[in-house]
């Protein structure tokens, strides 16, 4: 089993240590109070609204989401204090429906593929929406079965789920420092929030500038006519997004430090040696960055993919004994058990779980048919329609087992959906390939591809779903909540989201457009790092378009990363490690999105080794990770806004209030601003975990 690791996005070592995570409250209280309320529901709807829209912005941005069930958690907390009633299972089902939007919005690691490749222009909303509840609502029916296996008859440490559990506990108790806590966390998240959205509109009237970048040349080359052609090209650019800086802050060092190493395999390696071997002229900017983009970034997708699939193969083997384990115990405990189950056991019914499963399967069935005849595959529309509903039922409950058991033994926020995306969209491209390609006309590849990332849209919406589920299950069976209640919050939650994820995604693309797709403009379209690499890895093997070398040189790069990490944490305990994943997103993603967040780990590891020293350091630390999640919200609520306004203006800069002579000026501004605006924070978190009333 591994350590509780620092770092873990949100919060799943910061939370009061618990020496037994597992068992639950003891006992049942003699009356339930309220659970299932028609104003947690709403509470819940609307923070998941929010959050689902900062997460989908932000995870096309920087190629990360954030987990939101203790954010939510303290804001439902701090809100149903003053309602009469309010009670800690109350408060749970509202992170419960909130947690959805940490969660299906990762559907953004798949769908805007579509419109990368070029198919979709943008994004049809009852086609979006319903790829979105669908696939959502399946992966709520699918870890219904499992429940029981891998939560209540299981020992994997949910670690997540048991740090959620342990805020409601604490918050649930009247008075003293837990009410005390309950209003520093809020006002931890709003005012990130309101810093972190003001500075990002301070950024849209260019007053400040959003980044500091800097490209050059590193020697060689020789004179021509026209200037300096060849030599080596790098630069850097750094972000100043209070949003980064918070990702670095709930990432924490050692994966921050990753992402720093493959930031200087790219830039200070690999781009300067591959553009020395060209004969270029022109600006060193366009050089470098064409360099990185049409090369090393699919070094960093090899080793990205190697790193994935890695922690699946790791984990196949205990995925398999403890699901036989659990299962087999499960047995067990029902055939000694009465007819009547205790409250904290009851399911959605089972038979309700597959009518519901098979009442998702027609309108799949419809979905896949409507999206074959439209894209000219009418002739194989039978085998595309019965093959790919088979695979989405059978891939679907096999990614639901996985995510599951992943989610309880490193927590949901560490589960590598990459690696499960990547599995997903490779066998079904396989499968196109030997059933479907030889069938029909050449000019047929761009639909199967098409095609390839319409199916794994809807099994990955599963696996995003079942990578929460149970943990927000472990949370409720922690607080003695009754699952039936919680399964169909988590449909309400889905539903939510799933309503909020087309309109912002089609918002996004008309205002940014995304990396690689047609006609978008490089300087702004957002990265949306593993859609490109999903589709990319989907006309790979229909059309064979990708580069394998440098596919095959990342895939080199992460087995020798893997070994690394393992010599790493065998010569420290598991104190220090080298996680090969992180390493990969350093060399694919921009240095724009990963830069900030490499100073915000470092700035995080400063704040919790202060934090060591208070009268209550978990408290404290517990306040840093709240802040954090304020900054990340604010400045992705903005991102949405601005998004808006450009749209409907009709204007690259609506807000600008000075010209491009104030640029220079605006960089060394905007950097001041950016570092004390930073300082002031982290100072005032600190002042206020230690300040008493």
């Amino acid at each position: 089993m591994p350590r509780r690791r620092r770092g873990a996005p949100i919060a799943t070592w910061r939370t009061s240590p618990v020496s037994n995570p597992n068992p639950p409250l003891a006992g049942s209280p003699a009356a339930l109070g309220r659970e299932l309320s028609l104003r947690g529901l709403v509470l819940g709807v609307l923070i998941t609204l929010v959050f689902t829209a900062a997460n989908v912005y932000f995870g096309l941005k920087a190629g990360l989401t954030f987990a939101t069930s203790i954010p939510a958690a303290v804001i439902s907390m701090a809100l149903l204090r003053y309602a009469a009633g309010a009670t800690i299972h109350e408060n749970n089902i509202v992170q419960t429906v909130a947690s959805s939007a940490g969660t299906l919005s990762s559907i953004i690691f798949v769908l805007p593929g579509l419109v990368m490749i070029g198919w979709w222009q943008g994004f049809p909303y009852w086609v979006s929406f319903t790829i979105c509840a669908l696939g959502g609502v399946l992966g709520v029916m699918y870890s219904i079965p499992l429940r029981r296996a891998l939560v209540t008859g299981s020992d994997l440490p949910y670690p997540e789920g048991v740090a959620c559990a342990e805020v409601l506990k604490v918050g649930s108790r009247a008075g003293g420092d837990a009410a005390e806590d309950g209003r520093k966390g809020l006002l931890a998240i709003v005012v990130g929030s309101v810093a972190s959205a003001a500075f990002a509109l301070v950024v849209a009237t260019q007053v400040f500038a959003g980044e500091v970048a800097r490209f050059f040349r590193l020697g060689g080359g020789h004179e021509t006519p026209n200037g300096t052609a060849g030599g080596a090209a790098s630069g850097f650019n750094f972000s100043l997004s209070f949003a980064l800086l918070a990702v670095g802050h709930l990432v924490g060092l050692w994966v921050g430090l990753a992402i720093l190493l493959g930031a200087l395999i790219a830039w200070a390696g690999a781009v300067p040696y591959l553009s020395s071997l060209q004969d270029w002229t022109g600006p060193v900017a366009d050089i470098a960055q064409a360099t990185w983009s049409k090369k090393v970034r699919f070094i960093g997708a090899g080793t990205i993919g190697v790193a994935a699939v890695w922690t699946l193969l790791k984990l196949a083997l205990p995925v398999g004994r403890g699901l036989a384990s659990a299962l087999q115990a499960s047995r067990a405990r029902r055939a000694g058990q009465g007819a009547r189950l205790p409250r904290t056991e009851q399911d959605i019914p089972i038979g309700w779980v597959a009518l519901i499963t098979l009442a998702c399967m027609l309108p799949i069935a419809a979905l896949l048919a409507q999206f074959a005849s439209g894209a000219g595959l009418s002739a194989q529309l039978l085998p595309l329609v019965v093959g790919g509903v088979a695979f989405i039922a059978l891939m679907s409950f096999f990614v639901a087992a996985v995510c599951g058991y992943m989610a309880g033994l490193i927590g949901s926020s560490n589960s590598p959906l990459s690696g499960v995306g990547i599995l997903v969209v490779i066998v079904a491209s396989l499968l196109l390939v030997l059933g479907v390609k030889p069938l029909l006309p050449a000019e047929a590849g761009p639909a199967l591809v098409a095609f390839a990332l319409f199916v794994t849209a809807v099994v990955f919406a599963v696996a995003t779903i079942s990578n929460d589920n149970l943990q927000d299950l472990k949370t409720g069976q922690l607080v003695d909540a009754t699952p039936w209640r919680q399964q169909l919050a988590l449909i309400v939650g889905v539903v939510a989201g799933a309503l909020v994820i087309p309109p912002v995604l089609d918002l996004l693309n008309q205002a940014y457009g995304f990396a690689g797709a047609p006609g978008a403009d490089p300087a702004r379209a957002l990265a949306a790092p593993q859609a490109a690499l999903i589709s990319a890895l989907a006309k790979g093997v229909i059309q064979g378009s990708l580069d394998w070398g440098l596919i095959g040189l990342g895939a080199a790069l992460g087995v020798g990363l893997i070994a690394v990490d393992a010599l790493i944490k065998r010569a420290t305990g598991g104190r220090a490690y080298l996680p090969p994943l992180a390493v990969g997103l350093g060399i694919y993603l921009p240095t724009s999105s990963t830069l900030m967040i490499v100073v915000g780990a470092l700035a995080g590891w400063w704040f919790d080794r202060r934090a060591e020293r208070a009268a209550r350091p978990e408290a404290t630390k517990q306040l840093g990770v709240l802040l954090a999640s304020g900054l990340i919200v604010g400045e992705s609520l903005i991102g949405v806004a601005l998004a808006a306004i450009v749209v409907f203006s009709g204007q690259g800069a609506p807000l600008a209030l000075v010209g491009e002579g104030f640029a220079e000026t605006a960089v060394w501004v905007g950097a001041l601003a950016f570092v004390g605006t930073g300082a002031a924070l982290y100072l005032w978190a600190r002042r206020l975990a230690e300040a008493r009333r």
